[in-house]
């Protein structure tokens, strides 16, 4: 037993660089899982720098002062986070509001359409079957406002969360843009000055990960205002609330376009029934969902690793339960993370397709 152990160091960790590399991700790993909550805002104001070096390198083409690019992406970045927390935030927290104001009279609506059904079609559906949908749907509703109410009690801690974003992202964010140079210095002067694997790893990382947050943020804000136009045209109920959901739904590869499509077609349909208007609606978000997957995806995420859609699936369900939200957004740069270490590391572990 002792000369296998010996035997799978020597194979993969017999390079200084691997083992340092070894120990930095271990490192990484433990204060993501303890301290993730904490360095919250901090990761939202480097992912924000990401999407803004962007614009800073294009002003840089074109001559525009390191100084003055940096000071006009951050003001350009201000007056959009303003704008999301004064316009679409409130409007989005007001729709919310009203959704579950009006669930119960939507939860009645849907028990009396269920009781027709049996009538409709009676050789589909029985009368017992209705009654247990009843039920259940009954039961729901009832936890559904339990929830609601721990979730108005539980507001409080929410706001505050949000008070110290706002102050505390924009500030992060103007930082990092300003001194990302000597950050990153500051942070290689603790590694040694030889280090060809890390090296190679970061800099493909740091590649992979400006294509992916630039892109992600990009499609969360086109689907979601093609999204929102597209409702308020067909004037849906919760129109700015359920762009809202679709827009973020791009974080989650699969998972999310399924979950976010069911409030979708539920309030389409109480709304509409089943009209003109309401195939119209499902035809139509069903264009907007497929140019999103086939030609918006592909446009921006072309230097992407690419990765198996089993893989991703895990890693947004692995990633998603150890840090939350922020492992179910960093899930696919993770797991490209741990298939380009697999392809570098010494001796080759395992190929990933």
């Amino acid at each position: 037993m002792f000369e296998v152990i010996k035997g799978w160091i020597h194979r993969f960790l017999s390079e200084e660089d691997a083992v340092l590399l070894a120990v930095l991700l271990i490192g990484f790993a433990i204060v993501i899982l303890t301290m993730g909550s904490i360095l919250a805002p901090l990761l939202t104001g480097i992912v924000l720098a990401y999407v803004m070096q962007g614009i800073i390198k294009v002003m840089e083409r074109y001559n525009l002062p390191n100084g003055l690019a940096v000071v006009s992406t951050f003001l350009l970045f201000l007056g959009g986070f303003v704008g999301l927390l004064f316009f679409v935030i409130p409007r989005v927290w007001r729709q919310m509001r009203n959704l579950f104001t009006e669930l119960p009279d939507m939860v009645s609506q849907t028990q009396i359409m269920l009781q027709d059904l049996p009538n409709e079609y009676p050789t589909l559906i029985s009368e017992n079957q209705m009654k247990s949908w009843g039920e259940m749907l009954s039961a729901e509703a009832g936890d559904i406002g339990q929830w609601l109410l721990s979730f108005s009690i539980s507001q409080l801690p929410v706001l505050v969360a949000v008070a110290v974003y706002m102050v505390l992202v924009p500030i992060l964010v103007f930082f990092i843009l300003k001194d990302k140079d000597s950050i990153l210095e500051w942070c290689k002067s603790f590694l040694p000055a030889n280090r060809p694997l890390i090296s190679r790893i970061s800099a493909e990382m740091d590649i992979q990960m400006a294509n992916y947050i630039r892109g992600k943020v990009v499609e969360i804000i086109i689907v979601g205002m093609a999204t929102y136009l597209f409702f308020v045209i067909f004037q849906l109920n919760y129109a700015a609330l359920l762009a809202f959901l679709v827009g973020l739904s791009v974080i989650v590869p699969y998972l999310g376009i399924v979950v976010v499509t069911l409030p979708v077609v539920i309030i389409a349909y109480l709304q509409f029934g089943w009209t003109s208007e309401f195939f119209f609606l499902m035809g139509w978000y069903t264009v907007i969902q497929g140019l999103d997957g086939f030609v918006l995806v592909p446009l921006l995420f072309s230097e992407a690793v690419n990765l198996h859609p089993i893989a991703i699936i895990t890693a947004v369900l692995v990633f998603g339960s150890w840090w939350g939200l922020w492992g179910v957004f960093f899930a696919i740069p993770l797991a490209t993370l741990i298939k380009i270490v697999m392809k570098s590391w010494p001796n080759n572990i395992a190929e990933v397709t």
